[in-house]
């Protein structure tokens, strides 16, 4: 139910709570303080007045001077058998009974508060102490009325009752108040908000001057807004590029089919056209992969099931499945591996990473195309180079990002995908992707197995 309530008076409640409590807590400590600073001051006027009640018996005279501005006190003497002497007024009956007139006999100074005392009315204040007069050890009662005392309290409670309520309202409504501006760069940060959309980049929450934590929140919110415009952009430019690239291979496929149907072709001309149009579909189906490859990396993780795999193993594979086409190109694949390049990694994707580099290097690159993997403390390197000039200047930089192709290696086959997948299987292997010239390599964590013999395989062979 609580919750359901605005924030503003979720916050106001706890404040008014927590002032009433503030404020009976208060009143009550002034109540009890107030109370017993009276009875002190009453307890310090009979005192006073048993000092100069002594002197007056002694001389014979009343225990009370009636002229004295001290209020309404009664006074009496009690002699040991009991008897009252001198009471003021004259008709005041015996104020103690036995047991405490015999305590006070014994030289104890008794204060108390009595009632229901025929002649008096309301309660009474007392105070009774052992005095000589004429050699008689008596007891000398003296009282005053508590009634002023009961009538300032009254005035002090009926005060409080009629001022706390008035305070906790203003005190409520203050807070209110202050919550509410403590909430304002909230709900102005509220309202930019629900005015960003996708089609208004570059807007930004309204930060607060307060270095607080609605400034350090709306700081916070900032940075998100820009992490996702930069990932929308990204977004963008991916579907931008992907129908870019999707629209090549399905217009000359189209062209290639409108061509085969033109006019009556012979059987080496559909064959051509056949064979045309099956290579752009290679292509088509090769780029859906990478993409479909790349859509899954973004929503996560790219899965991979990792085994034990000697590098020799896996560039062997590689370089058997490229040598009819190096042999075609009158080029060379060859393998260099190490015998404790071991790497815990999944054997597809991994073939999948030095596959696409073997084929750019096959494509772009010049000379013999070699596979080495090498040992770098708790890293295996696995090196592609061929003999060409490599990368351009300024590539580097921008090489893994997705449909990034240098100038002067384009052709009309590249996706401009395959370093980006690179880095995505590396990455997924706990490792990343890195080029310098016409060298590009994946450095991958070594396998911490120590039976690398039983996985190692020739150092070196050529395909």
């Amino acid at each position: 139910m609580i919750a359901r309530l605005p924030i503003r008076v979720r916050l106001t409640l706890p404040f008014a709570l927590a002032m009433a409590v503030v404020l009976v807590a208060t009143g009550g400590f002034v109540y009890v303080r107030v109370g017993s600073a009276l009875l002190s001051s009453i307890d310090q006027t009979l005192r006073v007045q048993a000092q100069e009640a002594v002197p007056r018996l002694q001389q014979g005279k009343s225990a009370i001077d009636q002229d004295a501005p001290v209020g309404t006190a009664v006074g009496e003497l009690i002699t040991p058998a009991g008897r009252v002497l001198d009471p003021s007024p004259p008709t005041l009956p015996k104020l103690l009974d036995a047991a405490p007139l015999a305590r006070v006999r014994d030289g104890a100074t008794l204060k108390a508060a009595i009632d229901d005392v025929p002649g008096l009315n309301g309660r009474w204040r007392v105070l009774a102490l052992p005095v000589t007069v004429g050699g008689s050890r008596d007891v000398l009662v003296l009282g005053q009325s508590l009634a002023a005392r009961r009538e300032t309290l009254h005035r002090l409670r009926n005060g409080f009752a009629l001022a706390a309520p008035a305070a906790l309202l203003l005190a409520v409504w203050a807070g209110y108040l202050l919550a509410g501006a403590a909430l304002r760069p909230v709900e102005a940060m509220r309202r930019r908000a629900a005015a960003i959309t996708a089609s208004t980049p570059g807007k930004r929450l309204p930060v607060p001057p307060s270095h607080d934590e609605v400034a350090r929140l709306a700081e916070t919110l900032n940075d998100m807004l820009a992490r996702l415009e930069s990932a929308f952009e990204h977004e963008r430019r991916f579907v931008a590029d992907a129908s870019h690239e999707l629209r090549t291979p399905l217009a000359l496929l189209r062209t290639e089919l409108e061509l085969a149907l033109r006019r009556p072709r012979s059987a080496a001309e559909l064959e051509e056209a056949l064979r045309s149009a099956a290579e752009e579909t290679e292509r088509l189906s090769r780029l859906a992969e990478d993409l479909l490859l790349i859509a899954r990396s973004d929503q996560g993780s790219l899965p991979v099931r990792p085994e034990r795999l000697a590098a020799y193993d896996v560039m062997a594979a590689v370089a058997e499945r490229f040598a009819v086409r190096a042999e075609r190109l009158g080029r060379r694949v060859e393998i260099e591996a190490s015998g404790d390049a071991i790497v815990d990694a999944d054997p597809m994707r991994l073939e999948q990473a030095l596959g696409n580099l073997v084929d750019n290097a096959l494509t772009y690159g010049r000379g013999t195309v070699t596979l080495a993997a090498l040992r770098r403390g708790d890293r295996v390197e696995l090196h592609v180079r061929d003999e060409g000039d490599g990368f351009p200047p300024g590539f580097a930089e921008r090489a893994f990002d997705r449909f990034s192709r240098a100038d002067d290696a384009r052709s009309p086959g590249g996706t401009g995908l395959g370093l980006a997948i690179v880095q995505l299987i590396a990455q997924a292997h706990g490792g990343n992707a890195a080029l310098a010239e016409a060298d590009v390599w994946l450095s991958l964590p070594a396998a911490s197995a120590p039976r690398y013999a039983e996985l190692s395989s020739s150092p070196s062979a050529s395909a």
